[in-house]
């Protein structure tokens, strides 16, 4: 069962080893060709031949010599990688720069592609686009629906969460 599921996490567990293993960790035994293209997929490729040894350059304990963004796209590059049918995002966007969440989201949305996905997350930029929200309170789910379809509804959460997010971070757009 655990084969048939790939999960990004918000704190991507990394380990003292190369770029290049910490992705094939995703399908060990995975061919260089096969790693390095599940990094392009993730939008790491860049910034992985940029670094010292490029694939060999070691990531340090739970990825210490990586920015955030870094450790969030070598995660993506191993659920990439691991190709499985059912994908978990746990707030992979959280705590990231405007730079890093907008790359993530690109790979986000090729990584979600024919894929079952559970997107668990606070920020609505990361769940605009779904298909089916789930907005919950107190563990019960209170509301569901897209995008357009939530942010109509007067007195509801996920628009009041809306309109504070647009006041936050700058206008998001009705459509997604």
């Amino acid at each position: 069962m655990r084969s048939q599921v790939a999960i990004v996490e918000q704190e991507p567990i990394l380990f003292h080893r190369s770029l290049a293993e910490n992705i094939a960790y995703g399908r060990p035994g995975a061919s260089m060709a096969a790693i390095k293209q599940a990094a392009r997929l993730a939008n790491a490729h860049d910034f992985i031949i940029r670094s010292p040894k490029g694939y060999g350059t070691l990531v340090g304990e739970r990825g210490v010599n990586l920015s955030g963004g870094e450790r969030q796209r070598v995660a993506l590059a191993r659920a990439f990688l691991a190709d499985a049918p059912v994908l978990i995002l746990d707030e992979a966007t959280w705590s990231l720069d405007s730079e890093s969440e907008a790359l993530i989201q690109e790979a986000m949305e090729r990584l979600m592609k024919d894929r079952t996905s559970i997107v668990i997350a606070h920020r609505l930029s990361t769940v605009r686009g779904l298909d089916r929200i789930l907005v919950f309170d107190r563990g019960q789910i209170v509301e569901q629906g897209t995008h357009p379809a939530l942010i109509v509804q007067p007195g509801g959460i996920y628009r009041s969460l809306f309109e504070r997010q647009a006041v936050e971070f700058g206008p998001l757009s009705a459509e997604g």
